[in-house]
């Protein structure tokens, strides 16, 4: 499986600019061969939050559009990083994955909401996992802050996923942690991790970049600086499951005494 890091500077408050960006991604990480594209969290509007009211993309309806006519003309599959949308009278910041064929395969509101970034203020916390399949290959993913919480990647992680996938807006002075904590969540998780961090600055925050792969062992196959741009990796996911099998982590875990 070839996935496409797509590290891009997400233009605050400014939603055309961001969906022109990620389409012409996409079309490019086709044309290189890519299987998947995965972008940053919140890519549509960046933390605007308190604009959330103008800005937030209605019930995802731009988002899902986009994503799927994307996936469908160009034969790639997109874990569709988060945007911020508005469903009934909540914010939301809410992952879309599209297969090639331009089907919802899976979405997910995020769980863990950052009070550092205020976001608990403006934005609802969901409350569900996603799971979901690729070209055959069982997969989850979570946002930025759920990393902080491995009993939660144990709990999506559990249905057998391959490759777990993480889009963030991680600010740098973190950065050493976001290394750290990804390898550890590879390692418990016996899978593939793909973060994909945003680059570039708002108005509190400049983000770190460092966009990772690595795989079930806690090798790091791949990390970008903080430059801009589309980067290719080519992952087996079939070793995740080669590894389970001496060291069978999931079977021998003991629920009954973790609460």
């Amino acid at each position: 499986m070839r996935v496409a890091i797509d590290q891009l500077d997400v233009a605050l408050a400014r939603p055309d600019q961001n969906f022109a960006q990620v389409a012409a991604d996409v079309k490019e990480a086709a044309k290189a061969g890519a299987d998947v594209i995965v972008i940053p969290e919140m890519w549509n509007t960046g933390y605007a939050l308190d604009q959330l009211g103008d800005l937030a993309d209605l019930d995802g309806q731009r988002t899902k559009q986009t994503l799927a006519r994307l996936a469908r003309d160009n034969q790639i599959n997109i874990v569709g990083g988060s945007v911020a949308i508005k469903r009934g009278k909540r914010f939301y910041n809410t992952t879309y994955v599209y297969d090639r064929t331009g089907q919802l395969v899976g979405d997910y509101d995020k769980v863990h909401l950052f009070g550092l970034m205020n976001e608990g203020e403006f934005i609802s916390a969901g409350h569900a996992p996603n799971r979901f399949a690729l070209d055959g290959v069982k997969a989850a993913s979570a946002i930025c802050y759920d990393l902080r919480f491995p009993e939660w990647l144990r709990t999506i992680s559990k249905g057998g996923s391959q490759i777990l996938f993480l889009p963030a807006q991680w600010p740098v002075q973190r950065i050493d942690q976001w290394r750290i904590l990804l390898q550890a969540r590879a390692i418990e998780n016996q899978c593939f991790v793909v973060a994909v961090n945003r680059i570039g600055d708002d108005a509190a925050n400049h983000f770190g970049g460092n966009s990772m792969v690595i795989d079930p062992l806690g090798k790091v196959l791949f990390e970008a600086g903080e430059e801009q741009g589309l980067f290719y990796v080519d992952i087996d996911p079939a070793e995740a499951l080669a590894i389970r099998g001496p060291i069978p982590v999931f079977n021998d875990r003991r629920p009954d005494l973790y609460e």
